[in-house]
This record gives structure tokens, sequence and C-alpha cells, in this order.
């Protein structure tokens, strides 16, 4: 199996890369913001209890997150492999991957792939999606700019954990839609042929 952990900041294109990668291994994509939405929406036993934590104001455990994302691996047949997009966001998650992956599976992460772009361009192209999709988060410079800061400063960890293992490789996210797929699919290739 593959399984690809997927960062890149807001704008970064990872959700387009995400599809190509799909697409080209046979690959499930597994985000945390769906997984949170679903749980929500159907109020279920995993989704009352984050929203729990929610109602309060607080910071949704790693437990509960990753309990949701176990219960998801499960769903998904047919596939060879998957894309965790948007976890882990911790150490303490990129542990509970690995122990997933192994205890239910009897896998491991592949490779983590890391899509780099300047700030200024994640900012013009998060104001630019603001305007055509009416998302206020898209819109306010001042908001992007922190999100941006947010994202480094809870990936950096993680991407620390994955350089340890020689799984981390840093992709440039500016240009050709096309050809920064290809430099993904080829570090793909390269790490499964390791």
């Amino acid at each position: 199996m593959i399984n690809i952990v997927l960062f890149g900041p807001p704008g970064s294109g990872k959700g387009t890369q995400s599809k190509y990668l799909e697409k080209t291994f046979n690959l499930k994509q597994l985000s945390t913001g769906d997984m949170f939405r679903y749980n929500l929406k159907h109020d279920t036993d995993l989704g009352k209890l984050a929203r729990s934590y929610m109602d309060k104001g607080h910071l949704v455990p790693d437990e509960v997150t990753t309990d949701m994302l176990r219960a998801e691996l499960t769903k998904h047949k047919g596939f060879d492999g998957f894309i965790f997009d948007g976890y882990p966001r911790t150490t303490a998650q990129a542990e509970s991957l690995d122990q997933i992956l192994k205890e239910d599976m009897d896998e491991e992460v592949t490779i983590c792939l890391s899509l780099r772009v300047d700030d200024e361009i994640l900012v013009s192209r998060l104001l630019e999606r603001g305007k055509e999709s009416g998302r206020a988060d898209d819109a306010n410079e001042e908001i992007i700019r922190e999100r941006i800061r947010e994202y480094y400063q809870k990936t950096d960890e993680v991407a620390e954990f994955y350089k340890a293992q020689n799984k981390y490789v840093e992709i440039d996210g500016v240009g050709n839609i096309d050809e920064i797929a290809e430099k993904l699919s080829c570090q793909v290739e390269l790490h499964i042929s390791e």
C-alpha cells in the first residue's frame, strides 16, 4: 500500500494535487475536515463527543480525532492506499497514525510530501479564491496570514518527525499544475521502490 501524508499551507494547491495522486495511484484522500463535518452532521457518537468540546470553545483532543480516522480507514476498501490530509498535525498524532497503520493494516506511512509556496503567493491565491468562492476566511488578508502562521507552527514538529524517518520531501508548489503533480508522483515512485 501507499500511504501519503500531504502537507501544504492554505492555498498551496493541496486539494488539486490530492485529486491527481488519488487517480494516479488509486488512493483515497482522508481529510480531517471532511471527517469532522461528517461526524457532526450525522450526530455520530464521535461527533457528539467532538461537539461537547467545541461547544465549550475547547480544542477536540487528539484521541477523538484519531478515533475518527481509525473509523474512516475501515470504511474504504478497494484502494491501494490513503492520502492523509490535515492529519497528523502533532507528533502525538503522527505516532498514533503509525500505530493505527501498523496494528490495523500491517502498513506504514510511505512518504510525507510537503508543498512549499512563498507566503505572498499564498495570500494572493487565497484572496483571489475568496473573490470567486465568497469564503469569508479567504477574503481577509490578516486572517489569511494568521492561518498561514498557524499552519507552520503546527506542522514544523511533524515535519521533523518524518525527516527523522527519511520520509519527508518538500516540493515547490509554484508553477504548472501538471509539472507539480509529476514531481509529487516521482517522489512517491522513488519511495515505493526503496
